[in-house]
């Protein structure tokens, strides 16, 4: 399962409830430039209708340089393909105050791609700063192990 993109600042930003895994609808074009690693997934989010479509939102997908010129635009929306009961779940958390749905990583899974999803709810400044300095006091006890 090679990653192809991760969405790092989602980690420091949000507190994770829930993930899952979903398909995504590319375009050729748009397949090939994610195998090559040419997409962002900071900043984008993930988005119900009413017709329980789930919609990934402003995620850029650079275009294919190979491609013919009819590149499709960079961040349009994009279908991800998930099963009835797993929708329903991620429409009853957004609807509580305080829940977003983020994508968190882009990966092929046995030749197709696949993006994980997640259930968040934002981060309060004392926690990231708590999760902050818990990470640099775990570094600092594996460099002193590494010494010794």
């Amino acid at each position: 399962m090679p990653s192809l993109a991760k969405n790092k600042k989602a980690f420091h930003d949000y507190e994770i409830l829930e993930t899952f895994e979903a398909g995504i609808q590319l375009l050729g074009p748009e397949v090939k430039s994610c195998k090559a690693s040419n997409c962002n997934l900071k900043g984008g989010y993930v988005d119900i209708d009413s017709k329980h479509q789930v919609w990934l939102n402003e995620v850029h997908i650079s275009p294919y340089k190979f491609a013919n010129k009819n590149n499709p635009n960079p961040t349009r929306k994009r279908k991800l393909l998930l099963n009835e009961k797993e929708i329903l779940k991620i429409l009853k958390q957004l609807n509580e105050t305080g829940t977003t749905c983020v994508p968190l990583e882009m990966y092929t899974k046995g030749g197709l791609i696949k993006i994980k999803i997640a259930l968040v709810r934002g981060k309060k400044l004392y926690d990231k700063r708590a999760d902050l300095k818990k990470k640099s006091q775990n570094l600092d006890i594996a460099r002193a192990l590494k010494r010794k």
